[in-house]
């Protein structure tokens, strides 16, 4: 027979209490990314780690919160251990992976496009890991085909764009926006899979009626992952250039001076950044101005470079 699912036992509290996980997990590990940018390379890959980690351990936490809530009528549901902590450790490396391409590569469309399907799919792969965990008691999960497909664009969809968001750099309220994105595809994405859930419970199990709730077993779970968002939260709220806020806007050591083709008297190249023109002889094409560069939308100086080919217009 079918049984009975109550994905919310606890009525609001656990899907309010996770998305709210959910944004405190994704809004550090933004942060970092973003911290990562305006750091040194050998600093880069530490920045980019702690950004997973929260981001992994946040979606993790967010889930098993909201499982809380999950319970089937006349049956017990219980997790497997091994197999539960083997989903916190594919979210925290398959996200690692997305934002690092991210972190590295800057916001372009194929780094943004592959970074954010694999987040995606590490956030969607931590779901359905941590729902193979779950057991039922002498029963066993089936789920629609259409429902999970949908589920996997949902979490690639919104995570590709909370990682675009992430490298804009345009301030706070804006990487606060970013981990409000990612919350959305956290726990959009943990509904329309439980959604796509169904129980099937073997005839002559239960009473029909009883129903137990598995908040003893998950807590004690929880406390490793919270601790370490704690810790993250301390290093990411006492980093001075988060404090101070020059973060939020290009330093001066960001400022390069390259050569660009002469490209008329105003000597301006309009596109993603703003240039002053530091000089030229004023004379027709082909001939080399210096400018200096400051970009609004900060990206690591290796990985820009400006030549005839590049891509601004005048």
């Amino acid at each position: 027979m079918t049984g009975a699912i109550d994905g919310f036992s606890y009525g609001w509290v656990t899907p309010v209490v996770g998305y709210v996980m959910a944004c405190f997990g994704s809004a550090l590990g933004l942060r970092c990314t973003t911290r990562s940018l305006f750091d040194a390379p050998t600093w880069r890959p530490g920045w980019l780690a702690l950004g997973a980690g929260a981001i992994g351990s946040g979606i993790w936490t967010m889930h098993f919160i909201a499982m809380i809530g999950f319970t089937v009528r006349g049956t017990r549901v219980d997790y497997d251990w091994p197999l539960t902590f083997g989903s916190l450790a594919v979210a925290i490396v398959v996200v690692s992976i997305g934002v690092f391409i991210v972190g590295y590569r800057g916001a372009t469309l194929p780094a943004l496009l592959t970074g954010g399907t694999i987040t995606g799919l590490g956030v969607a792969g931590m779901h359905y890991m941590g729902m193979a965990a779950v057991t039922v008691q002498r029963g066993s999960l089936g789920y629609d085909t259409g429902t999970v497909a949908l589920s996997l664009v949902i979490a690639v969809v919104a995570a590709t764009a909370a990682l675009w968001a992430a490298v804009q750099v345009k301030g706070l309220l804006w990487s606060l926006g970013a981990s409000l994105i990612m919350g959305v595809a956290v726990t959009g994405m943990h509904y329309t899979g439980m959604a796509a859930v169904n129980v099937h419970v073997h005839s002559g199990v239960g009473d029909g009626s009883a129903s137990t709730s598995s908040f003893g077993m998950l807590v004690p779970m929880l406390i490793g992952p919270l601790a370490f968002l704690l810790i993250a939260g301390a290093v990411v709220m006492f980093d001075p250039l988060m404090i101070i806020g020059s973060i939020d806007r290009v330093p001066e050591s960001s400022r390069l001076e390259v050569d660009v083709p002469y490209l008329g008297d105003s000597g301006r190249l309009v596109g993603s950044g703003s240039f002053g023109a530091g000089g030229g002889d004023g004379a027709g094409g082909g001939t080399g101005l210096s400018a200096a560069v400051q970009f609004d939308a900060f990206a690591p100086a290796d990985t820009r470079r400006l030549d005839e080919n590049s891509d601004w217009r005048v």
